[in-house]
């Protein structure tokens, strides 16, 4: 509990540090950036610390916290200073602070209900994270082994625990984030994890109603067709704007329901016999839903990990039948899940990224300036702060800096066809192709130079771009993970086209989309042809693995299973289309109209048409194309595209349900109300099922035995048996549970953290294992850790070398001689024997004849190389 309140002051302190910085970067935003303040705060503080410790100025300890603090709050100073004074008369020195007070007070609805969901978000999830606090499962490992590396680093970049002598090959910047609010509450690594996930789900909680809201206040101040005053205080509708945060971490896809309904029964027929056959289920073809329902039916879905499944509803086969696990997330199950992954750790970044977007899109950086001899039609604050965040979002999670540059690219142009209205290249002309390559051009060069350290040490599994032949995805399947989303969207479509009227150019919207698809399908064939022209081995392996004899039997398969799944195609086109169509509509300038309000309203409709459109891209590439890496098919693409994909749709979709509940009246009302409630019924049956399975419900009834118990047992020892349990229910410090399921291992972990650094050996295994657990948990380097993982971010074994088989010939030979070689080759400092080393070949004898007895206790030892 002590460590959430410190972990709640230290990030609100932050972001109200951060205010003034963030109040002076958005402009054009009606909260100033208020929502924004905690995530803006913790990019800049993180930058800050981070580069100045890469450089060497600074140690990675409090006291390199502490100075880039300082540096974060002279930047906020000079943006207090540089704020311009409304109030006449105003020539104190803190003039300007009076501003923000005043907007606090004009706007403590705002601050009222960003504050409050800040803490109910993070106090949720933490609940929830206490109620089964596991570190043990799936990336966990991997991403508590970073943390505590990061902690053990004196300075950057930091060791890699599973590679000794090496760095850590990753986008390990949300990691430095996660060890900087460690270092400065005290909170142990086992501690951070899970509040950096709570943490996490709170910043895009209120990231998400913070750009709702301001959406809603653009086009509510449209109505009244005056310029929005940011000090003035908006009384705008502060409970709609719930509605994303309800999209994007609580709404689910479908197969949670379709869980229920698969343990109700529905759609099976039960012979005689017992068996049972279901067309639709089989049709459906959801990993084990095709499987009968065990007996008798229920309510409560009951198969084993289904929670897990969820995130796994599509499926790829290949022409001889195979499966393919395709990963295909959504964010409650991310956060149920809890594994710390970069695509978490970004995930309120993303969303700075479009406030980003909109803050640009609205003129919010209106200026120009020559960056060698460069025009660019933005001012330099607002030029820096993206080059920033870019370069921040290649750090925390790479695939996400694509999302955010095409955001910002997009606004760029569409802001300046709108600036451009009046001049003699006016609208959409090659000439804004020509200032969006400008403005992204130097974005990239200054992203990269303001993380050098971080691009010259990192090397990626990478290899390029290949064609996913043979792989769409079903229609069926695409609406069972995002139909949640797109119904509202398309009421939303429709609403804007036939009751709002807006323009929208369809021959060019219709020619964008369709030619999108076409440039993928030509560009997969053409990478296949290239394939078999100059890698015919390649080619000749992909043909004899799915039992055909040339590419003319693929071309056929592909296509007749592209037909065969058109729904999927139709769907995202259906959507992507009249986003297009809106998006590329021509816009009367002001000075002609006069018609203010309504071209506010559709300036936000379009920034909304933008995220719809580019969503409906992310979705549609991973059908043709996929990013190599080392799972070698799309798994990874889907996973992260459909992810990027949920966030846009999710704002989108909000806004769009908010647009309606405000605007319909009468049956369409009615009927608008009814539909999205069933709706929200089958996309909320996840969570509502889920949490639960996943918390062993919140431990809740567990408590109330225990209770019972201590009230009403008159056995001293039965009473203080409970009160120890129930003493223990809930902690966020997955040690502890550690130190009761394996106290001698834990006690020589404790032993070992307080010990001086060096370099442990113990026993290698496999990835998704308790192997590794020594590094994982103290920060020390091993020898080698998990070496697929290794693999995966180093594209290659190389660096491993022979290190698995010396680690297994350190312990099993019986020749000192040749284990001292191991030892020295390694500079091994530690010799850890626990129940994982004695599970193998060990000859311990030699370790107690040279070496120091440094640990014992129970069947575990640390041995010391002198």
């Amino acid at each position: 509990m002590g460590w959430f309140f410190s972990w709640y002051l230290t990030v609100t302190l932050l972001g109200w540090l951060t205010f003034p910085l963030a109040y002076k970067l958005f402009p054009a935003l009606t909260d100033r950036g208020y929502s924004l303040a905690r995530t803006v705060g913790l990019l800049v503080w993180g930058y800050i610390f981070w580069l100045l410790t890469s450089l060497g100025l600074s140690q990675n300890d409090a006291g390199g916290l502490l100075l880039g603090l300082l540096v974060l709050a002279g930047l906020s100073f000079w943006a207090l200073q540089s704020i311009e004074r409304r109030q006449k008369g105003d020539d104190g020195q803190f003039g300007n602070l009076s501003i923000l007070v005043a907007w606090v007070k004009h706007n403590r609805r705002l601050v009222l209900s960003v504050e409050g969901l800040f803490l109910v978000a993070f106090a949720f999830l933490a609940f929830a994270r206490a109620s089964n606090p596991e570190l043990t499962s799936a990336e966990k490992p991997m991403e508590l082994m970073f943390i505590n590396a990061i902690l053990r680093s004196p300075t950057f970049p930091p060791h890699d625990s599973w590679l000794s002598g090496y760095a850590i090959s990753y986008y390990y910047f949300g990691y430095v984030m996660t060890a900087m609010l460690a270092r400065l509450t005290g909170a142990p690594g086992t501690v951070a994890h899970n509040l950096m996930t709570s943490l996490i789900f709170a910043l895009t909680a209120i990231g998400a109603y913070g750009i709702l809201y301001n959406l809603l206040a653009l086009r509510h101040s449209s109505k009244d067709e005056e310029q929005a005053d940011s000090t003035a205080g908006f009384h705008h509708n502060t409970r709609l704007p719930f509605l994303a945060p309800l999209f994007i971490l609580f709404v689910s896809n479908l197969e949670g329901f379709l869980e229920v309904l698969h343990r109700r029964g529905l759609f099976w027929h039960f012979s005689a016999d017992g068996s049972a056959t279901s067309a639709f289920w089989n049709w459906l073809d959801i990993l084990e839903l095709n499987q009968p329902p065990s007996q008798p039916l229920g309510w409560v879905p009951d198969r084993y990990l289904w929670w897990w499944r969820a995130s796994r509803v599509v499926r790829d086969y290949d022409l001889v039948g195979n499966a393919k696990e395709i990963i295909d997330e959504f964010p409650f199950f991310t956060f149920l899940h809890a594994d710390l992954h970069p695509h978490v750790l970004a995930t309120p970044f993303l969303l700075l990224g479009i406030a980003v977007a909109l803050n640009l899109f609205l003129g919010g950086w209106r200026g120009y300036f020559n960056l060698l001899g460069m025009p660019l039609h933005i001012n330099k604050p607002g030029f820096a702060f993206i080059a920033l965040l870019l370069g921040g979002l290649a750090f925390l999670n790479t695939w996400d800096v694509l999302v955010a540059l095409a955001l910002v690219a997009g606004v760029y142009v569409l802001s300046r066809v709108r600036e451009s209205a009046l001049e003699v290249e006016a609208g959409w002309s090659w000439e804004r192709f020509g200032e969006v390559v400008i403005l992204v051009l130097p974005l990239g060069v200054l992203s990269v130079l303001l993380y050098l350290p971080f691009f010259i040490s990192f090397s990626s599994q990478a290899e390029g771009v290949l064609p996913s032949v043979l792989y769409p995805t079903r229609g069926a399947q695409l609406w069972v993970m995002f139909a949640p989303l797109i119904l509202p969207l398309a009421a939303f479509l429709g609403y804007v086209q036939l009751r709002e009227k807006h323009p929208a150019n369809w021959l060019p919207g219709l020619g964008l989309g369709l030619g999108y698809v076409l440039f993928l399908w030509v560009f997969m064939w053409t990478e296949v042809l290239l394939i078999q022209r100059f890698d015919p081995d390649t080619a000749a392996q992909f043909l004899a693995s799915q039992g055909v004899a040339n590419i003319g039997a693929v071309f056929n398969a592909d296509s007749l299973r592209r037909l065969s799944y058109l729904g999927g195609l139709m769907t995202l086109l259906a959507i992507g289309i009249p986003a297009l169509a809106i998006l590329l509509s021509p816009r009367v300038p002001a000075s002609k109209s006069g018609e203010r309000g309504t071209q506010q309203g559709e300036t936000v409709s379009k920034f909304v048409m933008l995220l719809i459109a580019l969503g409906a891209v992310l979705v549609i590439a991973p059908d043709f194309i996929y990013l190599r890496d080392t799972f070698g098919y799309r798994i990874n693409t889907v996973f992260k595209f459909y992810y990027q994909a949920w966030m846009l749709w999710g704002l989108a979709a909000a806004f769009g349900v908010a647009l309606l509940f405000e605007n319909l009246s009468g049956a369409w009302s009615i009927v608008f109300r009814a539909g999205l409630g069933f709706l929200l019924i089958m996309a909320l049956t996840y969570p509502v099922f889920s949490l639960p399975e996943r918390t062993n419900g919140l431990q809740l009834a567990r408590a109330v035995d225990l209770l019972g118990t201590i009230l009403k047992t008159k056995d001293a020892q039965e009473k203080t048996s409970a009160q120890q349990e129930l003493s223990s229910l809930w902690t966020l410090d997955y040690f502890e549970v550690l130190q009761r399921q394996n106290p001698d291992e834990a006690a020589a972990i404790r032993w070992l953290d307080s010990a001086p650094q060096g370099v442990v050996a113990e026993a290698i295994g496999g990835s998704y294992s308790t192997y590794g657990r020594v590094s994982v948990y103290t920060g020390y380097p091993t020898v080698l850790g998990w070496p697929f993982h290794e693999y995966q971010w180093r594209g290659s074994f190389t660096p491993q070398g022979t290190r698995e088989k010396d680690i297994e010939t350190l312990y099993a030979t019986s020749d000192w001689q040749a284990a001292q070689e191991i030892i020295s080759r390694y500079n091994i400092r530690y010799i850890f024997v626990g129940g994982l080393e004695r599970g193998k070949s060990l000859q311990e004898e030699k370790f107690q004849q040279h070496l120091q007895l440094a640990f014992r206790q129970g069947n575990v030892a640390i041995y010391e190389v002198p």
